[in-house]
């Protein structure tokens, strides 16, 4: 039942403190057992996983000394102190100071049993509630950050969660411009190596000639120039997080190269001999089909596979036009703050105008716009300019446009082929015709 937690017993008299150790053990409880309160507070810590159960009376410091200090250390820590008849008044002082409840000489088994399983209940609450509350700060902390209100974009932030508290290294999916650095980053900052660095590396930056300098570092004298010691992007995020975006990008003997470091987790600096464990998470993102460019031979398939432990989708925005109004208020907001400017009025037209566009630059494409919008340069939508009289003024219209920009994207992803794209949309090809009809489209 108390698999994780451990009751540590001061007690300077040896006799006592065995027949109290026996008798948690034959319960299933671990102990530990310190003679004095100096030895206690060498093994606990803020967090220290149990209770603690000391005599009243110690040599050195006594046992009303250790519970003040116990306090300073870890407030949450129960502490249960044993008395002896004459020390009862003593022992009430001492739950007024924050003891967790007292035992008093002589006792029974089955009454000391008793006390610790419910002090020992009481930490294990209290580490559960902790574990609630950092999760729902994690959660709130993600709310804030990935914003959106519609259904994809919370499994996406559910799936933050449950990978962020994971170890599995991750492989993120999405078009350019919907964020992909953003969710590498919420991953980081509420997994287990957020206390480390956040290294970022463009792979489609990285050249030939200088991969093994950036991503492995080098030694002074390694090669005409380097002369000091440089770490490499992968030993900086040891304990970390290496995000390694563009990834498709990367050349094939780029490729075994990394391939070599994530199966060893080991790495040698250029001039060195000396194999560096290195432990961080590896976040990686494309835009593209990564197993389709494997089996075209343009990606590796065992690095492909390595990288792939668990996927993280990401939506274009067109596929969540419910959360654009919500998107662009939040970067107007930011833009008026970092320029100088008013907030920008609540637009009906302008809204419904971005409800009907596209947006092939996903989000930071709506971001710039937010931008230009702020600023009053060049703030109308490219849908705007290529079909005037669109801007729809009305719910109807708002509807409407949304509708004739599912139907154009459904045609773009099918090449216009009418019953592939009225099955995606859900509709018959007879009524989708009368719907190309109704909104000036051209079926090819």
């Amino acid at each position: 039942m108390y698999d994780a937690l451990t009751v540590l017993i001061v007690e300077d008299d040896a006799n006592v403190r065995l027949g109290c150790s026996q008798t948690l053990q034959l319960e299933g409880i671990r102990v530990e057992q310190a003679e004095s309160a100096e030895q206690a507070l060498r093994l606990l810590h803020n967090g220290w996983p149990g209770i603690v159960v000391s005599d009243v009376r110690l040599p050195g410091a006594d046992g009303m000394s250790l519970l003040q200090q116990l306090q300073h250390v870890d407030s949450d820590l129960p502490v249960v102190l044993i008395t002896g008849h004459g020390d009862v008044s003593m022992a009430v002082q001492a739950m007024k100071m924050g003891a967790y409840d007292f035992i008093e000489k002589p006792f029974s088994p089955e009454h000391f049993v008793q006390v610790v399983s419910r002090a020992l209940d009481r930490r294990q609450m209290s580490f559960e509630i902790k574990a609630l509350q950092c999760q729902l700060q994690d959660k709130q902390s993600i709310e804030a950050r990935v914003l959106g209100n519609s259904s994809v974009m919370s499994k996406v932030r559910e799936l933050i969660c449950n990978l962020g508290n994971s170890a599995a290294d991750v492989l993120i999916f999405g078009e350019t411009g919907t964020g992909k650095e953003l969710v590498a980053r919420c991953l980081h900052e509420v997994g287990h190596t957020s206390e480390g660095n956040f290294v970022a590396v463009n792979c489609g930056a990285l050249s030939d000639s200088l991969f093994d300098s950036q991503m492995f570092g080098h030694e002074a004298g390694a090669f005409t120039g380097a002369g000091k010691r440089v770490i490499g992007k992968i030993e900086h995020a040891h304990q970390g997080t290496l995000f390694l975006d563009e990834i498709e990008s990367m050349p094939m003997a780029m490729q075994v190269k990394l391939l070599r470091v994530l199966q060893e987790r080991t790495l040698e600096r250029l001039g060195s001999n000396q194999s560096i464990a290195i432990n961080c998470r590896v976040i990686a993102a494309t835009k593209v089909d990564l197993l389709a460019q494997a089996d075209q031979g343009q990606f590796r398939h065992d690095l492909y596979y390595r990288l792939n432990m668990a996927t993280l989708p990401l939506p274009p925005l067109r596929e969540r036009r419910e959360d654009i109004g919500l998107l662009f208020e939040h970067f107007a907001l930011l833009a008026a703050a970092r320029h100088g400017r008013p907030a920008l009025e609540p637009d009906s037209e302008r809204l419904q105008a971005m409800l009907a566009w596209h947006w092939p630059g996903n989000v930071r494409e709506l971001r710039n716009f937010a931008d230009r919008c702020v600023l009053g340069v060049n703030s109308a939508l490219p849908g705007q300019q290529a079909a005037p009289g669109m801007v729809p003024t009305s719910l109807v219209q708002t509807v409407e446009a949304v509708e004739r920009a599912l139907i154009v994207e459904a045609l773009r992803r099918h090449q216009h082929n009418l019953t592939r794209a009225g099955q995606e949309l859900g509709i018959a090809k007879s009524t989708l015709h009368d719907k190309i009809r109704k909104y000036g489209l051209s079926a090819s």
